[in-house]
């Protein structure tokens, strides 16, 4: 008797480990939520849904009223089923790219729009999640944030993949919004603008050049984000306070935001979100401690 329990634990440990290498059963997707995330696990890719979305309305996103117009143009043609393009956002960090993306859902998804955050190292699955979503009657923006690329990395390929099509073709219900600090997506070296150079065995080194162009070439609508000037970061700054419930800048507030920018290096959105934050929990503890 002692033995068969001994041989039982056994067996048990024996499945245990199996059950930590090999890849776990497909979870079915709750297809009522607004936003899922692709998550791989064991080797396995699966979409789980966000339970909590970051809600975020239009309006309270500023200075960029150009880019704002024309990536919403383009996503209200996508949702009427009409034509619209993949839509890269690049420029300086903290202006919004990531947020107007996300805005997108709260605008439309009573259309029927829907999000998909896929991690850069996540991109090799490309064209499975696109499968997935194809015959969906909703509309799925594929979200990439924070997108760029070294030469020999393989999401690369699967992103050039989905965006042109392969043997595959596009499905009409899928679009890659991505953003990134890189105009092209990979970095590019001086010695790149010398065509003549040869660099080891390579006979057209030219042709690397374009090939690393041609990824960011594959998206039909560019937005370029600019860092903000002294008026466009106050300005953010004073609309965060008010959120908190400071109706006033005064002369002292504005101080102290310029002075938190410089410690920051840098003025932006988020800048200005993280000042108004910190200044308003300040004021709040010393009023507390009183």
């Amino acid at each position: 008797m002692a033995d068969f329990e001994s041989l039982i634990q056994k067996a048990e440990s024996l499945i245990a480990r199996l059950e930590a290498v090999l890849p776990p059963v497909a979870t079915d997707i709750d297809w009522n939520a607004l936003a899922w995330r692709w998550q791989v696990k064991q080797g396995r890719g699966y979409l789980r849904a966000v339970d909590h979305p970051h809600h975020i309305v239009l309006d309270v996103i500023c200075n960029v009223d150009e880019q704002k117009s024309e990536i919403v143009r383009n996503t209200a043609q996508f949702v009427n089923g009409f034509p619209a393009n993949n839509v890269l956002l690049t420029g300086a960090r903290g202006t919004g790219k990531s947020t107007l993306v996300k805005a997108l859902l709260s605008e439309f998804s009573k259309d029927g729009l829907r999000l998909v955050e896929v991690e850069k190292e996540d991109l090799v699955d490309l064209p499975e999640i696109v499968e997935i979503l194809r015959n969906r009657p909703e509309c799925f923006i594929v979200f990439c944030d924070d997108l760029s690329f070294e030469a020999t990395e393989p999401g690369y390929k699967s992103l050039k993949v989905v965006l042109d099509g392969s043997i595959s073709s596009t499905s009409d219900n899928v679009v890659v919004y991505a953003t990134s600090n890189r105009r092209h997506l990979m970095p590019e070296f001086m010695a790149e603008n010398l065509q003549t150079q040869y660099v080891g065995e390579e006979i057209r080194p030219g042709d690397t050049t374009e090939e690393k162009v041609s990824l960011s070439e594959r998206f039909g609508l560019w937005l370029s984000f600019y860092a903000f000037d002294q008026d466009e970061y106050l300005k953010v700054a004073q609309y965060w306070l008010m959120h908190f419930g400071i109706s006033e800048m005064t002369a002292e507030i504005k101080q102290a935001a310029l002075l938190f920018s410089l410690t920051r290096g840098a003025r932006s959105g988020r800048v200005a979100y993280q000042f108004a934050r910190d200044y308003v929990g300040r004021s709040a503890l010393k009023d507390a401690s009183k």
